[in-house]
């Protein structure tokens, strides 16, 4: 027995679908980081989202080479890859100014960082629709 999948479901369409349930993951991490005054909440929803943002990067960066993307499209993947790597710089760059906490249960996530993480967050979903809805627009990509 043999799949078949419609003509839309390309791989470029899957990744970039769920591209954007990452954007939406990201937001929903600010939301609870916010609601907890930037402490880690002990939620087994907010570690499997963490795991998956942090996945996405090495799934990002893979695909970028794997996958033959169109001219607007690789820049979800090229995206992704610089907001994580700007975070990891930025993120420690705050941690610095306040002190590298002993345990992650003495981290508190500075409100710029969560900021910043959202911001990104509504340009990608963004982003992602643009690339997604890009074949059916009237504009030449």
């Amino acid at each position: 027995m043999q799949i078949s999948f419609p003509d839309w479901l390309t791989p470029q369409t899957a990744y970039i679908v769920l591209s954007a349930v990452v954007a939406v993951l990201i937001w929903i991490e600010g939301e609870m980081l916010k609601r907890n005054a930037g402490k880690l909440p002990k939620s087994s929803f907010f570690q499997f989202s963490s795991l998956i943002d942090t996945a996405w990067f090495f799934v990002s960066t893979v695909m970028l080479y794997m996958l033959d993307f169109t001219p607007l499209a690789i820049t979800v993947p090229a995206a992704y890859g610089i907001y994580t790597v700007f975070g990891w710089i930025y993120g420690i760059r705050l941690l610095k100014r306040r002190g590298i906490p002993d345990s992650a249960e003495d981290l508190v996530v500075p409100t710029k960082y969560i900021a910043y993480s959202q911001s990104f967050a509504l340009i990608f979903f963004g982003l992602c629709l643009l690339v997604l809805a890009a074949p059916w627009l009237p504009i030449a990509f």
